[in-house]
């Protein structure tokens, strides 16, 4: 594998490259800056780029976006000192694969690096394959687009809403957004209401069972936050801990009750529960996954 680390802490570049020789990693080249590293990156090309979220003149999500702008469609991993919700969320969207926290720890270090490796060797191998079909002249199938139920329903599996009373209701409410293609989220009270028509609610019944559907609804989201902070209280490298904590949640929150956990404090602050955030993240990644 083939890294380059863009850091504008001398003292963290050593620490990385040595511990990158210890796993057979080759680093091809470093920068104490992105716009440093930019041009050396699309002329080396490597395999990963381990960047710094937080560097003078360009920040490292700035620099991964003008990276992939310009053509480089290699994969990242964060380096990331604080735990700002929003920032954390964002590197995810701009294709941050992991994040390694600081300070440096050498085994957390090692263990991104290996399932970087792993993903990177499975997406090389399906590339091959691919390209043996297509030498066989195989005629690649076109893609099925998923229902909006099915990707819900996926997806609130994977945070630990196992046939909750609130899935029907939340899979209404995306139903009802994508036949809208709404661009924004309306007022939650609305899209309640337009929910439980779809739902085949009677008129006369809507706002009684609008608030029933919004303390679901808030049942469930708990559910989800406790469910991913149980998992990342004993790995917090666990894919699903990963990909929802920070984007469908109030990160903060989360870390929160994950040191709780740890602790096994019996002094629990009630979370907070954010309905608005967790709907239209997960709206978009519905609009995402049936382009």
């Amino acid at each position: 594998m083939r890294y380059f680390i863009v850091d504008d802490d001398k003292a963290s570049r050593v620490m990385l490259k040595n511990i990158l020789a210890e796993q057979e990693g080759i680093v091809i080249g470093e920068a104490d800056s992105g716009v440093k590293a930019i041009p050396q990156i699309l002329s080396l090309a490597p395999d990963v780029v381990l960047i710094d979220l937080l560097m003078p003149e360009l920040d490292g999500i700035e620099t991964i976006q003008q990276l992939k702008s310009q053509g480089y469609c290699g994969q990242f991993i964060m380096l990331s000192q604080v735990v700002n919700k929003e920032m954390v969320g964002e590197a995810y969207q701009v294709g941050v694969e992991f994040f390694i926290h600081k300070p440096i720890n050498q085994i957390e270090v090692q263990s991104i690096v290996r399932r970087t490796a792993e993903q990177l060797r499975l997406k090389n191998s399906l590339l091959t394959i691919r390209e043996s079909l297509a030498q066989f002249g195989s005629v690649e199938q076109p893609k099925v687009q998923q229902s909006v139920k099915d990707i819900v329903l996926k997806k609130l599996h994977d945070m630990g809403i196992f046939s909750d009373s609130a899935s029907r209701d939340i899979v209404a409410i995306m139903e009802v957004l994508n036949e809208q293609r709404a661009v924004q989220l309306p007022p939650l009270k609305g899209l309640y209401e337009s929910a439980l028509t779809k739902l085949g609610v009677p008129d006369g019944d809507i706002s009684k069972e609008s608030k029933a559907m919004e303390q679901r609804i808030r049942r469930s989201i708990l559910t989800a936050m406790e469910h991913l902070a149980s998992l990342g209280a004993v790995d917090y490298t666990i894919d699903e801990f990963e990909y929802y904590a920070p984007r469908f949640f109030d990160f903060q929150e989360i870390s929160m009750r994950m040191k709780q956990i740890q602790e096994e404090s019996f002094d629990i602050r009630p979370v907070k529960v954010n309905s608005k955030k967790f709907l239209h993240v997960l709206y978009m990644e519905v609009i995402e996954e049936r382009k």
